[in-house]
């Protein structure tokens, strides 16, 4: 039999299959999916995920848009079971009165007051795992930037080093952003959660290995405290926080948030620091230009966190690796009653989506978009970035309270380790898995070069 197209809605967008939607291309590969319905359709498309009737907006003003009004005639979108097994209820998800608490009571542990304190710890873990590189050596750059930015989160977030524990932590995390991403590019996201299929099943074993290590931790710190011995880290920080009303977070509170400030300080910034060095690999003149800088302000010393502000092309070269590889390649909300976009009316139900991955590689607001040019960035560069059309840590009332972490956290180990090496990772690019975050498929092996032989 052969399979039959559903008209499309009344604007012009793709076609759509019999009760898939759109979801075979997307499943295929949703990155070109998105710039397909940029380029081909503008920049407000229809098209559907399944049953689930969606609107795709690309110009940076409607995204700052819908971003602004999360939470005010939009909702956040749960995309899927993985998805909620992964982050709980934690501040990425809840909604209402419940977000508003929990943001409340995690953002000052990520002011930027307290990331100066964490400083030091990323400085110190970059400068550890630099002296354990040799000339000539090959490694693996994803590998060992997800090692070093584990034990970053580790010891910022829980006050250790888990020794002996990163391993089962780093394998779980894995399995998760696998499976996560399988389910939300299959028709497993359409299952209620009752059903248990194999990648459920190992979702469910990846998640207990989290559960069972953030609970350790929690045991830890409730024992220090017992003591009297308070640790300064995040989840002290957490431990202590007080609601309104003097009520803490609860344990599965507790649980939810670590997770999701584990994953903003460990997922995000290893993948940035991974894309930039491939990046930089390509670019000789951006590189001399890293290298330049780090000689003229560290002088051969260590970066402080006070030596962020004076490294602005480190700092512009994490932003433009930010800008093509954003970790959070798509934002998506639910339209409530009464939602606008650019002055259109958006059915109540109807899926918004905007994506970080396609805005940032469109030509309008990026001359040569697929081009790696941290001059972009220059206080004075001739084509001045659109306001909106950067927003890797989404924007609005529920952006990323971790940003400033991670943009700290990858400019000070990216100066650690610049100023003493160069990764060449050869001519070939390393293709890119969209899962939870915007991961390489595979290792990114890479020769280390001293800067200076």
């Amino acid at each position: 039999m052969t399979a039959t197209l559903l008209p499309s809605d009344a604007e012009r967008g793709p076609r759509r299959w019999p009760f898939l939607g759109n979801l075979p291309a997307f499943a295929r590969d949703p990155l070109a999916f998105f710039e397909s319905l940029r380029d081909d359709y503008g920049d407000w498309v229809p098209w559907a995920l399944g049953p689930q009737r969606n609107i795709m907006v690309s110009r940076p003003e409607h995204a700052a848009e819908l971003l602004g009004a999360v939470e005010s005639t939009f909702r956040p979108q749960t995309l899927g079971w993985a998805f909620r097994q992964l982050l709980g209820n934690g501040v990425v998800v809840a909604t209402g009165e419940d977000w508003r608490r929990k943001r409340a009571l995690v953002q000052p542990a990520v002011r930027p007051r307290q990331v100066r304190s964490y400083a030091a710890t990323m400085v110190e873990c970059a400068d550890a795992l630099a002296g354990g590189w040799s000339e000539g050596s090959r490694i693996d750059v994803h590998r060992e930037m997800a090692g070093l930015t584990q034990r970053i989160a580790v010891r910022t977030l829980f006050g250790s080093d888990a020794a002996g524990r990163e391993a089962p932590i780093s394998e779980a995390m894995a399995t998760a952003q696998r499976e996560l991403g399988a389910e939300f590019r299959g028709l497993t996201l359409f299952l209620p959660p009752w059903v248990r299929t194999p990648g459920r099943r190992r979702m469910r074993a990846a998640v207990a290995v989290l559960d069972r290590e953030v609970e350790h931790v929690i045991r830890e710190h409730e024992a220090a405290s017992a003591r009297g011995a308070e640790r300064d880290d995040l989840l002290g920080r957490l431990l202590a926080a007080r609601d309104e009303h003097g009520g803490p977070l609860s344990r599965t509170e507790l649980r939810d948030e670590s997770i999701t400030l584990y994953i903003g300080g460990h997922e995000t910034t290893s993948t940035t620091l991974t894309w930039a060095w491939q990046l930089l690999s390509g670019a000789p003149a951006a590189r001399a230009r890293l290298s330049e800088e780090l000689d003229r302000v560290l002088g051969g010393r260590l970066p402080t966190y006070e030596d962020y502000a004076r490294l602005t092309w480190t700092q512009q070269v994490v932003k433009e690796a930010l800008r093509l590889y954003p970790p959070v390649w798509l934002i998506s909300a639910v339209a409530g009653e009464g939602a606008v976009i650019g002055g259109r009316r958006v059915p109540a139900g109807t899926g918004v989506w905007t994506s970080p991955w396609s805005v940032q590689r469109d030509a309008r607001w990026f001359p040569d978009p697929e081009a790696f040019r941290p001059e972009r960035w220059d206080a004075n560069a001739p084509h001045p970035v659109p306001e909106h059309a950067w927003f890797p840590f989404g924007g609005g009332p529920r952006a990323c309270l971790g940003a400033r972490f991670a943009l700290v956290e990858a400019a000070l180990v990216l100066a650690v380790l610049a100023r003493r090496f160069h990764l060449d990772t050869g001519p070939d690019p390393a293709a890119v898995f969209p899962g939870l975050t915007l991961q390489p498929t595979g290792p990114v092996p890479a020769t280390v070069r001293p800067v200076r032989p």
